[in-house]
């Protein structure tokens, strides 16, 4: 699966375009997940020519969930059992980071 299509890519703010916004106003873009357990990255930022996306990852551990920096080639370079790989939630709905944060990435 391509995590990011060109069109998906043109969303996203630049890295610390919303710093000045709050959590409530800040649209979570894109939500990858990890299809045979834990693990799951919401990106509200992103930086094409680094390759490197801001927002809310959650391992697993909903007390070490966390805001951060995460990147598109090491969610690409994950393989997981049965030659599966990260996964992309197209249907993922309209959420703000705030809600993400208050549920930890339980969405």
């Amino acid at each position: 699966m391509q995590l990011i299509s060109k069109e998906l890519e043109e969303m996203f703010p630049a890295l610390y375009e919303t710093e000045d916004k709050s959590p409530e106003e800040i649209k979570v873009i894109a939500k990858f997940f990890n299809p045979v357990g834990p693990g799951r990255w919401f990106a509200v930022e992103y930086d094409p020519q680094d390759r490197i996306f801001f927002g809310f990852v959650n391992l697993g551990d909903n007390e070490t969930a966390e805001l951060g920096y995460f990147s598109l080639d090491e969610l690409e370079s994950l393989k997981l059992p049965f030659g599966l790989t990260i996964e992309r939630d197209k249907y993922f709905g309209d959420h703000s980071i705030a809600e993400v944060i208050k549920l930890k990435g339980n969405l």
